[in-house]
C-alpha cells in the first residue's frame, strides 16, 4: 500500500509564539507533615487523602519553605517552582520566599536556640540548592540572582567563620555559576551552527550532478544510520529544560496577565528541536525524489522504511515519525510507479503503529511498551525513549486547555500542575539517557548539512520523474514551470 499524499509539506506546532521522586504523586510522605495549619494564609491548602489539590499563591508559596520542624516534599518542590511561573516571575517568587524565610528566623531568634536557628537557616539553604539544580536557568535573570545573592547573605549571618552553612552556600553558589557558565558557552556554540542549506534546484532541473552523494553513498547499513539519528535526538533534546516545556502553558494562557520575562523570548532549544523534525523529513523526501533511476528510488524507499523501523524498535518513536512524514509528502506519495515495486509491508506495520486514530492510540501503547522496557531496563540501549515531540506538546498543552488553572473559590488548581510535572517530569528523564551508540560524525555531519530541496523543488523533480496523470497535477506542474520561466 503506498501513501496517500498529502498536501502540505511537515509543519509541527510549537504551542509557545532531578528533583522528582519516582512516582510524582504529591503524596505526603510519613515524617514529613502536612503543613496546613498555620497562621498567615497557611489554611487556604486543601488536601484529599494526604494529596495537596488546592490552594492560593500564598498559602503554596509559605508550603514551599521550611520550618524548624518541616521540609517540603521533593515532589512538591520540583512541581510549585515549575509550575508558579505560570503566575508569579521566578525573581518575584524567590524575594517572598526571602520574606518567609526572615519572619520566621525573627520569630526564632526571640527564643530558640542558636543550634535551632542553624538547622532552620541548612534547610532552607537546601531548598535553594535543589532550586538551583533544578532550574538553574532561572537565575540568568539578574533580578533572580539579585533576590538569590540576598538571602544567602541574610542565611550566613547567623553561623560562624568556616561554618556548615556558610560551605554550604558556597558550594551552592560555585555549582550555579559552573552550570550557568556551561550554559552559556553552549548557547553561543549552538549559535554559530547553520541551519542545513535549502536546494532550491536548478531552473526546471532538480536533479543534482551525478557525482553529488546521497544518503546511501554516506551510510547503507540501516541500523547505523537510525543509531546515528538517535544520537541526534538525544543531544538536541538534551538541551530542552522543564520551564522551556511549561510554556506551553504560560504562553497560552489568556487569564494569567503575568508573564515571566525570561519565559517570553523565543525558546531556541523548542524552535531547534522542532526544526530538526521537519528538516529530517524534507531530507527524507529529497533523497527520493532526488533520484533519476525508477529501481534505484525504490531501493531508497525500501533504506528509508528499514531505518524507520530501526528506529522503532531502538525506541526513537520521533525519527521514526519524521520518516514516515516524509514519505507521505505528495512529492514522494504521488510516485505510484516507484511505489508499485516497494515491498510495502513493513511501511504498512509503521503506519499502523502511526495510525491518528483514537488519539494515535497505536502509538500510545508503543510509547508505552518502551517506557515500561526503559524502567527496567538493564543496559543503556533499553533506557532509549524518544517520543514523538510534536504529541508530547499537544498532550501538555490539551491538558493545560482542559483544566482551569483557578477553581471557583479562586485556588490554584494544583491537581491540574501534578499531571502537568508528572508527565514534564517523565519527559526528562528520557532526555538524561546517555547515548549507548558510536559517533559517526561522517554520517551525522551528512544528516545536518546535506541540501535540502525546496517545495517547488521536490515536485519538479517528482514530475520530472513520473509526469502527472491527472488535470491537477497537470495544471501543478504547468504553473511551475511558468514560475521558474519567470524567474529566469
Amino acid at each position: 500500500m503506498r501513501p496517500e499524499p498529502q498536501e502540505a509539506m511537515p509543519q509541527t506546532s510549537i504551542l509557545c509564539s532531578g528533583v522528582l521522586g519516582p512516582s510524582g504523586s504529591g503524596q505526603v510522605p510519613p515524617g514529613m507533615g502536612e503543613r496546613g495549619g498555620g497562621a498567615g494564609g497557611s489554611g487556604d491548602l486543601i488536601f484529599q487523602d494526604g494529596r495537596l489539590v488546592s490552594g492560593s499563591l500564598e498559602a503554596l508559596m509559605e508550603h514551599l519553605v521550611p520550618t524548624v520542624d518541616y521540609y517540603p516534599d521533593r515532589t512538591y518542590i520540583f512541581t510549585f517552582l515549575l509550575s508558579s511561573r505560570v503566575f508569579v516571575p521566578p525573581h518575584d517568587l524567590l524575594a517572598r520566599v526571602g520574606q518567609i524565610y526572615l519572619e520566621q528566623r525573627q520569630q526564632l531568634e526571640a527564643g530558640a536556640e542558636k543550634a535551632t536557628l542553624k538547622s532552620f537557616s541548612a534547610k532552607v539553604v537546601q531548598l535553594l540548592k535543589e532550586w538551583t539544580e533544578a532550574f538553574p536557568c532561572d537565575f540568568q535573570d539578574e533580578k533572580a540572582m539579585a533576590e538569590l545573592k540576598a538571602i544567602t547573605h541574610r542565611i550566613m549571618q547567623c553561623d560562624e567563620e568556616n561554618g556548615t552553612v556558610k560551605k554550604a552556600v558556597a558550594q551552592l553558589t560555585q555549582s550555579l555559576l559552573l552550570s550557568l557558565a556551561a550554559r552559556s558557552q553552549l548557547q553561543e556554540l549552538r549559535e554559530k551552527l547553520r541551519p542545513p542549506a535549502v536546494d532550491k534546484g536548478p531552473i526546471l532541473k532538480a536533479k543534482p550532478p551525478a557525482s553529488q552523494k546521497d544518503i546511501l553513498g554516506v551510510c547503507c547499513d540501516p541500523l547505523v544510520l537510525a543509531q546515528q539519528l538517535t544520537h541526534i535526538e538525544l543531544e538536541r533534546v538534551s538541551s530542552i529544560h522543564p520551564q522551556d516545556l511549561m510554556q506551553i502553558v504560560s504562553h497560552m494562557d489568556s487569564r494569567d496577565k503575568h508573564r515571566c520575562r525570561g519565559d517570553l523570548a523565543k525558546t531556541y532549544s523548542l524552535e531547534a528541536y522542532d526544526n530538526w523534525f521537519n528538516c529530517l523529513s524534507m531530507l527524507v523526501a529529497t533523497e527520493v525524489c532526488r533520484v533519476v533511476k525508477k529501481k534505484q528510488r525504490t531501493r531508497m524507499l525500501e533504506f528509508f522504511i528499514d531505518v524507520a523501523r530501526e528506529c522503532f524498535n531502538i525506541g526513537n518513536f520521533n525519527s521514526m515519525m519524521a520518516i514516515i512524514s516524509g514519505m507521505n509528502l505528495s512529492p514522494v506519495a504521488r510516485l505510484k510507479k516507484t511505489w508499485s515495486k516497494v515491498k510495502t509491508a513493513k511501511f504498512d506495520v509503521l503506519e499502523h503503529h502511526m495510525d491518528p486514530s483514537s488519539n494515535f492510540c497505536n502509538y500510545r501503547t508503543a510509547l508505552q511498551g518502551a517506557t515500561q522496557r526503559s524502567q527496567m531496563a538493564n543496559s543503556s540501549r533499553e533506557k532509549i525513549v524518544i517520543p514523538v515531540f510534536n504529541l508530547f506538546v499537544k498532550d501538555i498543552y490539551f491538558l493545560h486547555k482542559i483544566h482551569t488553572n483557578h477553581l471557583p473559590n479562586g485556588h490554584i488548581n494544583f491537581k491540574k500542575f501534578w499531571e502537568i510535572s508528572r508527565q514534564i517530569h517523565e519527559f526528562m528523564t528520557w532526555t538524561r539517557v546517555e547515548c549507548p551508540f558510536e559517533k559517526d560524525k561522517k554520517i551525522q555531519n551528512y544528516l545536518l548539512t546535506a541540501p535540502i530541496y525546496s517545495e517547488e523543488a521536490l515536485f519538479i523533480a517528482s514530475f520530472e520523474s513520473e509526469g502527472p496523470e491527472n488535470h491537477m497535477e497537470k495544471d501543478s506542474w504547468k504553473s511551475l514551470r511558468t514560475t521558474l520561466l519567470n524567474r529566469a
